[in-house]
């Protein structure tokens, strides 16, 4: 792969593979960068950003001081923590530094390969991964993280180069019979395409099983969640969590794009309030069952303490017809948050929110009958026992979480080791 810098990229929508529609360009200009809008594109009358990229004529100016002056749809295609790492890494072995690197060099390293269905050309070549196994690449990432003598950068980049989040990630899409095949260029029948994260340098063995609890219990709470599952477990080994990805659907791609470059609110920073989420799933979808759901996420992260609830980590889908709707929720674990607190305010509070102060979240809004949605999403989380019992959370992590969530452990446990499947989609 050559690193070189980019001053201009053509963008593509690709709602199914190889069948391309021109969006617009994106250029550099006196180190600001410009967006303009395709002629035909136009006439379609789909919005990929309705509030701060509108379809109109005419040249955009990205904003400086937010996202390195990309608009934020395109943002949202970019990798951070673990993605953005690789590439840093890679520029620096071709003799750049990673500030020399644009967001538009950036954006073609990932090329065809980012969350979503946006695609940027002139896309950096990549091989396609070949990979041995799950342990190869989690040695490979261990390396990595450790600054030991980088393996193959490239290719690494290109099995788990763009998802988004701090974790370390490889793409993989997983056969009837279990099979795993490494990369996502194209849809391989009969298979499902799955995100596998590794614990990344600060994360406890036990990480993945966590997570994989976490969401057999959101699933429970009534969220809309995709399956997840434990890939390559063993009666040694706890195995690497994997969730189904929502971006894909076959041949299909579906659009993605998060709260942050929805608003174009920094998820560095602590920006934005669960009022703000609701009021956005609002104006997006025009859907009030869409707005409860989002509130029973709330709700969720509340009670399960998941305080990782930043701009980046809520994000909608986009219909081929241009219709929006909340994407099925993700990266739902135990989270302390900044400074123990939730990125996003509940109500007025962020330290310790409570019952009340979801309810005055929910009457600001006019979300329909909180209180039930409150139980219900409370007697999930005091079953989280029984999901850390099933899940095979080992049982001194699992008491450490169920001390701070307040809520009982289940009885003595069978072997988990024969569970561990995946979590029930709504």
């Amino acid at each position: 792969m050559t690193v070189q810098q980019v001053r201009l990229l053509t963008v593509f929508y690709e709602p199914e593979e190889d069948r391309f529609l021109k969006v617009g360009r994106l250029a550099t200009k006196d180190r600001e960068i410009l967006f303009e809008y395709d002629a035909q594109w136009l006439t379609r009358g789909i919005e990929l950003s309705p509030i701060k990229l509108p379809l109109r004529g005419g040249v955009f100016v990205g904003e400086p001081q937010l996202f390195d002056g990309l608009p934020g749809v395109f943002d949202d295609s970019l990798p951070d923590g673990w993605g953005r790492l690789l590439i840093d890494r890679r520029a620096a072995r071709a003799g750049l530094l990673p500030a020399e690197l644009g967001p538009l060099d950036r954006l073609a390293l990932i090329g065809a390969r980012s969350m979503g269905a946006l695609v940027y050309q002139p896309e950096v070549d990549l091989q396609p991964p070949s990979v041995v196994s799950l342990p190869q690449i989690a040695a490979e990432v261990e390396a990595v993280l450790h600054d030991a003598k980088a393996p193959d950068l490239d290719r690494l980049i290109a099995l788990g180069g763009s998802p988004q989040g701090a974790r370390p990630k490889a793409l993989v899409q997983v056969g009837a019979e279990g099979k795993v095949i490494y990369g996502d260029r194209k849809a391989r029948p009969g298979c499902t395409p799955y995100i596998v994260k590794f614990p990344a340098r600060d994360d406890a063995p036990h990480a993945g099983v966590l997570e994989h609890a976490y969401f057999r219990m959101a699933a429970a709470a009534g969220l809309d969640v995709p399956s997840t599952t434990l890939l390559g477990r063993t009666a040694r080994h706890a195995g690497y969590f994997a969730v189904r990805r929502f971006d894909r659907n076959g041949r299909r791609k579906i659009h993605l794009h998060t709260l942050a470059g929805v608003l174009h609110a920094s998820h560095r920073n602590p920006s934005l309030t669960y009022r703000d989420l609701l009021l956005a799933t609002r104006k997006l979808t025009r859907n009030e069952a869409a707005v409860t759901e989002m509130f029973r996420r709330a709700c969720f992260n509340v009670y399960a303490h998941n305080r990782d609830d930043h701009a980046r980590n809520f994000a909608f889908l986009m219909s081929e017809r241009g219709e929006w709707s909340p994407s099925p929720a993700y990266d739902l674990t135990f989270s302390s948050g900044p400074g123990g607190e939730h990125w996003m305010l509940v109500g007025r509070e962020g330290a310790n929110p409570t019952d009340k102060d979801l309810l005055e979240l929910a009457s600001s809004v006019d979300v329909r009958r909180p209180r039930r949605v409150i139980d219900e999403v409370r007697h999930a989380v005091n079953e989280f026992g029984r999901h850390a019992d099933e899940a095979g959370v080992p049982k001194k992590a699992a008491q450490d979480v169920a001390r701070i969530l307040r809520v009982p452990l289940a009885g003595p446990r069978k072997s988990a080791v024969k569970r561990g499947g995946a979590a029930r989609s709504k």
